[in-house]
């Protein structure tokens, strides 16, 4: 009943207007599912392969699509395994992991639709738990997000005390909205950047102040701790060349960039910090781990790229505590789900995550709930980002 009969493609707008994947998967009994693939800007060395669209579906419909019709949606991960024999390549650099992860996540929307069970029942099996992720909020952002703005690519407001999901929902919202009082009061003109953060012409150690003020603010009207958090994007900051984190006229060495994250850590209590050394360097990441990870979550983005060999790497090491995970990083919900499985059998917190250029696809939201991750990033505001986070407040709504 959940043979696939038919897997459409077609090009769709992402959040910056450029040209992306979406897919349609059809059962022999109606299931019908539909997954949007997302697109980064600030990208890791070694995801998976995002083609132009136009190629990528081409790719998928010459290669993909004969070897999908017949099989069982219901079985993900021999959906999964069809997409990557039908590439042929580590990287999903033959279809492109665009229409991979678009076709993975609609296979899985039609085998619950089948089901009549929403997405993270179907998707969660085991692996779902009692607790809700914490969403963290994109509310000042620069790097490659927004040009003439902060180094620092990334301030996340934490509701970490909210007592629900949709009570950090409306904290973060709240946040934004303060950010955007702070600023004003300071005289600051602040336009938007890719994710729909605050993208102010100010320095970094500004934006510090403006965002420890807008988050007590609100902490205050809402009586439960709100911390923030970072996403540095280093590897964007480190010049190979210099061999030195760059910002603006000045450069940190390893060490020095090592030092000034545990300063910031101390000084602000920070709740996470994602990518806070470049890709390659897993003896910096280890250092910061140890030097801070009792009281942070130091997240590998860039470092993992959702990959279960770099995380093996990174468990080896002590390098990091955390993971971010991005389905189309890697291309398929299987091969997301195993490196949830293999963080969670080491201790390591799970982060669900959006990219930069989105969809209104709210698969995300479901992957987080099913796997039980304890954060989720989808930004805050925007029609692309709400999605994720309405979706959320409409699955805990339905599990009570």
């Amino acid at each position: 009943m959940t043979r696939i009969t038919r897997v459409s493609l077609r090009r769709v707008l992402d959040s910056r207007g450029n040209p992306t994947v979406e897919a349609d998967v059809l059962t022999e009994s109606g299931g019908f599912g539909r997954g949007a693939a997302p697109s980064g800007a600030s990208t890791g060395e070694y995801e998976a392969i995002e083609l132009p669209a136009s190629e990528s579906i081409a790719k998928a419909r010459e290669h993909a699509v004969p070897r999908l019709e017949g099989q069982y949606a219901g079985d993900q991960r021999a959906v999964d395994a069809a997409l990557r024999a039908a590439d042929g390549t580590d990287d999903f650099s033959n279809i492109g992991a665009n229409s991979a992860v678009a076709i993975s996540m609609a296979a899985a929307k039609a085998a619950a639709d089948v089901l009549g069970a929403p997405l993270y029942q179907h998707l969660g099996g085991a692996f779902r738990g009692e607790n809700f992720p914490i969403p963290l909020g994109n509310v000042v952002g620069g790097g490659e997000h927004a040009k003439e703005a902060t180094h620092i690519q990334e301030f996340l407001s934490a509701p970490v005390g909210a007592p629900s999901v949709s009570e950090a929902v409306f904290a973060n919202a709240a946040v934004h909205a303060a950010v955007a009082d702070v600023l004003d009061e300071r005289g600051v003109p602040a336009a938007k950047g890719d994710e729909g953060a605050w993208a102010p012409p100010i320095s970094d150690a500004e934006a510090f102040e403006v965002v420890e003020e807008a988050v007590a603010r609100v902490e205050d009207d809402v009586g439960f701790e709100i911390r923030f958090g970072l996403d540095m994007a280093a590897a964007e900051l480190y010049d190979d060349d210099r061999e030195a984190y760059v910002y603006g006229d000045e450069t940190k060495s390893a060490g020095e960039q090592i030092e000034y994250v545990a300063g910031l850590v101390d000084e602000y209590d920070l709740a996470y910090v994602e990518d806070p050394l470049d890709e390659n360097d897993y003896a910096a990441f280890a250092e910061l781990t140890d030097r801070v990870g009792d009281r942070t979550l130091i997240c590998g983005d860039d470092l993992f790229v959702t990959n279960v060999e770099r995380l093996r790497e990174g468990i080896e090491t002590d390098a990091a505590n955390s993971i971010l995970i991005k389905p189309n990083q890697i291309g398929t919900l299987s091969d997301a789900f195993d490196a949830v499985e293999l963080a969670a059998r080491n201790g390591y917190e799970t982060i669900i995550s959006h990219r930069s250029g989105e969809t209104e696809d709210t698969t995300i939201a479901h992957l987080a709930v099913a796997t039980d991750a304890g954060f989720i990033k989808t930004g805050t505001v925007g029609g692309e980002r709400t999605a994720k986070l309405n979706e959320l407040v409409r699955i805990a709504d339905d599990a009570v």
